[in-house]
């Protein structure tokens, strides 16, 4: 496991975390219940990459090379090689995870991680702009 700029990274006391993780700065791998004796934290497989701020919350779990987004918050399991995005955190590629570039132990490429609640923006924003040119012609 390595966890690059360790500050702020919560860790609660039932996670397990599997080979070859990263984790980013002020992640929280926290529980959803107080009931000492249970396991209360997530799950991560191997090869899962966490994002800077992201929480990952409850007895869940992230199945192996699965990768979550700068401050997504998951509160339910994830499949494999699956990645993660969002408020709440919901899948985006559900495919294998591409292999690392130029042999480096760990997946740097965040900004490749898709972003649909910018895009569905995008498409908002293009079609305005196509009512907005079909009433200017109308209008006219």
């Amino acid at each position: 496991m390595f966890i690059d700029h360790g500050m702020g990274v919560v860790i609660g006391e039932t996670v397990v975390i599997g080979d070859g993780c990263t984790i980013y700065q002020g992640v929280t791998l926290g529980g959803t219940t107080l009931y000492k004796g249970t396991k209360r934290h997530p799950t991560l497989g191997d090869g899962v990459v966490v994002g800077a701020g992201a929480k990952i919350l409850g007895p869940i779990k992230l199945g192996n090379r699965v990768r979550v987004a700068a401050n997504s918050v998951v509160i339910e399991d994830v499949p494999e090689s699956a990645t993660v995005v969002g408020i709440p955190g919901r899948v985006v590629v559900r495919k294998g995870a591409k292999s690392l570039a130029k042999g480096l132990p760990i997946d740097l490429d965040h900004h490749l991680i898709p972003d649909p609640v910018g895009k569905a923006i995008g498409c908002l924003l293009d079609r305005i702009a196509e009512l907005d040119r079909l009433l200017v012609e109308g209008g006219a």
